[in-house]
């Protein structure tokens, strides 16, 4: 019997890390912070003293330590590069994009370089243009990368474990207000397919396309439009590269209008990938009842200011206000007072405490 528990996001990451850690000892986990009392958000918080000789800490040296880790891959190790900030993994760029994602096409699919990088992404405490950017678009770009980014506890522990024994570089993306959240999550150790989207909610008037922490605000307009008659289907890509296309064409073609979210700058960002894809289908293009619409960060740096972040970031409310456009609906009272829960733009709640 498959058993389950209700854990959270930031617990399932270690469950999958410890699981694999205990069956395998080709992988190690390696990055800032890994072995503080805090533990990268709780993820990796005493795993040290569980595997004394697959955790370690590292030196402020992103670069040369992703090299050593793309090393260590290509000679039959499983390394897990953990960054607490996307931002900080911009310093590795050259051996990610020219070294692990080419190993395997440059040595005509002989070769592997099996590992996990894990980026968090997200806003909170004023941390601003440097340290709060989503930049996901960058590694999706890039042919031989594979990028995660899942909304659930339960996807993330699949995930990660398939990340973990997948044989070629994975980029895995948390978003900070994920970790928090809680889930069912089975027990013993599972995977689910890289390159499968979600199907969250069934609905008929509109598709909202969504990744990463957009997936909690796209269940949240979706319940709250449920209640005036909309009916919404909510898809969650999980997987940002390979893109799950089958699975959006479905959707689209059922419902005849695509609100795609993206917590991330418009151009050339994921939501663009999403809509030009669509667009390119000329027979699922033909179907469409209204033009193809995204939501996403404004095209300027992630503010620090508490008062400029709560007019920079999409909200239900940007989604709800969006969705009403599409459908030449007015918008209600009862939409008007989702902009209250607004207040605390800069975290999820008062549970949620910084700096890291």
């Amino acid at each position: 019997m498959i058993t389950e528990s209700i854990i959270t996001y930031a617990d399932a990451i270690k469950q999958a890390t410890e699981q694999s850690l205990a069956t395998d000892p080709t992988v190690f986990v390696i990055g800032l912070g890994v072995p503080d009392p805090k533990g990268i958000f709780g993820t990796t918080k005493g795993l040290h003293k569980k595997f004394p000789d697959q955790l370690f800490d590292m030196p402020c040296s992103e670069n040369a330590m992703t090299g050593i880790c793309i090393g260590a891959a290509i000679n039959g190790m499983r390394p897990i590069l953990t960054h607490q900030r996307m931002d900080f993994a911009m310093l590795t760029m050259e051996q990610v994009a020219n070294q692990a994602a080419k190993w395997h096409f440059m040595f005509a699919g002989k070769m592997k370089c099996p590992m996990v990088i894990r980026m968090i992404v997200g806003r909170g405490w004023g941390q601003g243009p440097q340290h709060s950017q989503n930049i996901q678009a960058w590694f999706a770009h890039i042919p031989g990368l594979k990028v995660v980014a899942p909304a659930t506890a339960r996807d993330a522990k699949g995930l990660l474990m398939s990340s973990i024994k997948d044989n070629n570089p994975v980029i895995f993306i948390e978003h900070r207000w994920l970790h928090s959240i809680k889930d069912n999550v089975p027990d013993a150790p599972y995977e689910i397919e890289i390159g499968k989207a979600n199907v969250l909610k069934q609905g008929t008037d509109i598709s909202i396309i969504s990744n990463g922490y957009m997936t909690v605000e796209a269940v949240k307009a979706y319940d709250h439009l449920s209640k005036q008659n909309i009916s919404i289907e909510v898809i969650d890509l999980r997987t940002i590269a390979p893109l799950d296309e089958q699975t959006i064409f479905n959707s689209v073609k059922k419902t005849t209008k695509v609100l795609v979210l993206d917590e991330c700058q418009p151009t050339c960002g994921v939501s663009a990938d999403v809509i030009a894809r669509l667009s390119e289908n000329n027979a699922l293009f033909q179907t469409l009842s209204h033009s193809p619409q995204r939501v996403t960060l404004s095209p300027y740096p992630i503010p620090t200011s508490h008062a400029l972040s709560k007019e920079s970031y999409p909200t239900v409310f940007t989604i709800v206000k969006k969705i009403k456009e599409m459908m030449t609906l007015p918008l209600t009272d009862q939409d008007y007072a989702l902009t209250n829960q607004n207040e605390k733009s800069d975290v999820p709640d008062s549970s949620f405490k910084g700096p890291f």
